[in-house]
């Protein structure tokens, strides 16, 4: 095997831009992903004419127009707006939290005075919320936490709000206009054909090599690496595991026409045991006999799953920063993208993530 100027271990978002990127610079690239596709979490398949979001659903959101225009370059996108809905036993309300959801939870408010007012009388006020379940309701009140927030959150984190810490909501928006629009970015969308079309793009007339796990062996391949998987798989746990919540997936074919009408609707009671219902084809408007919709289960994380959510409390954040001072070490390896950084990402902060450490690539003096 011939020897690359850089390795790239792991097809996702991050790593598919890097290779790209760095192709454009004159570098040789090949690039190994343990699944059997590129994407990585953004994979979608094509299931009876229908994108299928195969890790759960991703839309593209930014403020940034320069990194808009870039992933347009790859795409043509559509004018989606994401605006989920929750079912709480059976009851509707529109997400996120706007005047149409107060409207819904007490039906006789006719102004945002009205809603201010009774949100305000629901508060329980904590001079310093010790924990999650005492910060929403700092921030919301009882109705909203109750029926929107409580039950969703400890399916999601596999625990009661009372042993969350209080910062993973710092805050909670509150919207006091009739707007559906979960994002407050400029740009959204979704592609038109997939998202793996975009890193089939990415990833064009780079060498490429599917369900492949990186070894140290590997070291032997390029004179660099950009590692982007679990930054303490790479030091084989010697500081112990950091922490994460996974995912499962049950994706059903239906012989229906449409399902529940719209992409996403969160279920936030302990009722059911998946959080949402994503029904793919309203992400690009389409028209078809039949619907696939795909379940969404919260897991437990041990190793051998897929991880999806980092857990950043205080803990997971100083063992983090230990493996992060080996990473400092590491000759000729770079850490990135979400599992090789320990954060949580939206695909516009990747693509900055990526172009960044493209840029401190090029500029090192080597």
């Amino acid at each position: 095997m011939k020897k690359y100027d850089f390795l790239i271990v792991g097809a996702g978002l991050f790593g598919s831009v890097c290779a790209h990127e760095l192709a454009k610079k004159g570098f040789s690239i090949l690039v190994i992903e343990k699944r059997e596709h590129v994407g990585g979490n953004i994979y979608t398949k094509l299931v009876e004419g229908i994108n299928v979001h195969c890790y759960g659903a991703h839309i593209f959101h930014t403020s940034n127009k320069k990194i808009w225009d870039y992933i347009n370059s790859f795409a043509s996108f559509n004018s989606f707006i994401n605006s989920p809905l929750a079912n709480y036993h059976g009851e509707l309300y529109h997400l996120p939290f706007n005047m149409n959801t107060f409207v819904e939870l007490w039906p006789n408010i006719e102004t945002i005075d009205d809603a201010k007012k009774i949100i305000e009388r629901e508060r329980v006020k904590y001079e310093n919320p010790e924990n999650l379940e005492e910060q929403a309701l700092s921030l919301v009140g009882k109705t909203i936490y109750k029926k929107l927030i409580k039950e969703y959150t400890e399916k999601q984190w596999g625990k009661n709000c009372k042993q969350l810490p209080a910062f993973i909501i710092k805050r909670i928006p509150l919207r006091f206009e009739f707007n559906n629009n979960y994002f407050n970015d400029i740009f959204q969308g979704i592609p038109i054909g997939g998202y793996t079309n975009i890193i089939n793009s990415l990833l064009k007339s780079i060498d490429v090599i599917l369900n492949r796990k990186f070894s140290p062996s590997d070291k032997m391949i390029a004179n660099r690496i950009i590692f982007t998987g679990p930054i303490d798989e790479y030091f084989n746990y010697c500081f112990g595991e950091l922490e994460y919540r996974s995912l499962r997936f049950e994706h059903k074919l239906l012989n229906v026409p449409n399902f529940q009408n719209n992409a996403v609707v969160n279920y936030t009671s302990h009722d059911t045991q998946y959080t949402r219902i994503i029904e793919h084809k309203h992400f690009e408007n389409l028209k078809s006999p039949s619907t696939v919709i795909t379940y969404e289960y919260p897991d437990c994380w041990e190793i051998g799953k897929e991880r999806y959510y980092t857990v950043n409390d205080n803990k997971n954040n100083e063992l983090y920063l230990k493996y992060l001072e080996l990473a400092k070490k590491e000759k000729n390896v770079y850490f990135g993208g979400r599992l090789g950084m320990y954060r949580y990402f939206d695909m516009d902060d990747t693509i900055e993530a990526a172009f960044e450490l493209v840029e401190r690539i090029v500029n090192e003096k080597r």
